[in-house]
């Protein structure tokens, strides 16, 4: 695979109404920097046409199996040489049916038989079909050849039926394939995340917390589940869905997530603690609400735990990863930070350009030396961190 930037994918096009999402789909991972190449049935074009993809893509839509623009007219084998996966969306009924057969008898069906390159089809047709005995022997066939089945979902289809069988959204779909192009660089290894604030209560209805969404953790976490690593992530309060097949340990404050921590650091091989854990908390929590009144009122806080400093001083700590969000002389701060708490590696930012936001620009700091990561998306970012992670950890180990 040649890496997310430059990643070639086929997109089979087979017939079916859902075909009208394929084009969206297209747009969405050209977003993505992934080359795309069409390839359609013939039934496919019933309902929608070439000219709209080839006009998406920048490319010639392949159709016909004699199509003689490709060498010694062998598109089906040429087409699948030069993709680092073929996605069939949508996969209809009769076509999920050639693929469990084997049969080869148009450019696409044949084009798949000759890959050597992974499968992955989003099935897309009416709820009786996909309930069908047939077909969901077909599937089960493919699923054990290997293929990857992405869907279907539930809802209301174009025949005015509800229920199973509808194709995931352009979104959704170009979300699982950029996941599945990403290197399995964390193949076997175990990540324990923090992610988000902590609150401390004061008194039944009062806390003092912080303004951290817990977007850049979360974006970490899902990174780290497209690395191939098994995750836990352990949250404080948010309102963020937790990213697919990642393991979510639900805290408050910084003494719950001290004790989640403790509990799962064992087995894990990298610690990246993103969370924006309160430094202090209330000496004496009242149980029940305090009263305002006109006379001064004065909290006395204690320090809380410190879950980076203490899991990195462990006799056999994991690859420890912190983060410093500062609002001022961020080198100076974090560098401090890292030394102090004896990091491999410590990720800053200025908090007032980061907190709350989609989009953030940090600064890698280790032995080597400072590595600042442009402005992007969360995600971006994480995959970008993640790769120096691999190149620092795992690297190291080689």
């Amino acid at each position: 695979m040649r890496g997310m930037n430059t990643s070639h994918i086929v997109l089979g096009i087979s017939g079916g109404i859902a075909a009208y999402k394929s084009a969206e789909l297209l747009r969405r991972l050209m977003k993505q920097n992934i080359s795309v190449q069409v390839v359609m049935t013939e039934a496919a074009c019933h309902f929608i046409t070439p000219t709209t993809l080839q006009g998406l893509s920048g490319k010639p839509v392949h159709i016909d199996q004699w199509d003689a623009r490709t060498p010694n007219n062998m598109a089906h084998i040429n087409l699948g040489r030069e993709a680092d996966a073929i996605v069939i969306a949508p996969a209809s009924a009769d076509f999920i049916a050639k693929l469990a057969l084997g049969l080869a008898d148009d450019l696409l069906s044949a084009l798949c038989l000759a890959r050597n390159c992974p499968l992955l089809i989003a099935p897309a047709m009416n709820r009786e079909m996909w309930q069908n005995k047939a077909v969901q022997r077909n599937i089960a066939q493919l699923a054990s050849d290997g293929v990857t089945i992405l869907g279907p979902d539930s809802g209301v289809q174009a025949c005015g039926e509800t229920g199973m069988g509808r194709m995931l959204e352009p979104l959704q779909l170009a979300e699982h394939i950029v996941a599945f192009l990403q290197p399995k660089l964390f193949s076997g290894k175990k990540f324990l995340i923090t992610a988000g604030p902590t609150y401390e209560a004061i008194d039944a209805v009062r806390g003092i917390t912080n303004r951290s969404s817990g977007k850049m953790g979360y974006a970490i976490a899902k990174a780290a589940q497209e690395s191939g690593a098994e995750v836990v992530l352990v949250s404080g309060p948010v309102s963020l869905v937790t990213p697919v097949n990642v393991r979510r340990i639900d805290v408050e404050s910084a003494g719950e997530m001290h004790e989640a921590v403790m509990r799962e650091v064992a087995a894990c091989d990298i610690f990246i603690a993103v969370a924006a854990v309160a430094d202090y908390r209330t000496a004496n929590r009242s149980e029940q609400k305090i009263k305002k009144s006109s006379a001064p009122l004065t909290l006395e806080l204690v320090a809380n735990p410190d879950i980076l400093a203490e899991v990195a001083a462990h006799e056999h700590p994991p690859y420890c990863v912190g983060f410093a969000a500062e609002s001022e002389n961020l080198s100076e701060y974090a560098e401090q930070k890292r030394r102090a708490k004896k990091l491999p590696l410590l990720v800053g930012n200025i908090a007032q350009n980061a907190i709350g936001q989609d989009e953030s620009e940090l600064v890698l700091f280790d032995d080597q030396g400072t590595y600042p990561l442009p402005r992007a998306d969360k995600l971006t970012l994480a995959r970008q961190l993640l790769q120096h992670i691999a190149l620092r950890h795992i690297g190291a180990r080689k």
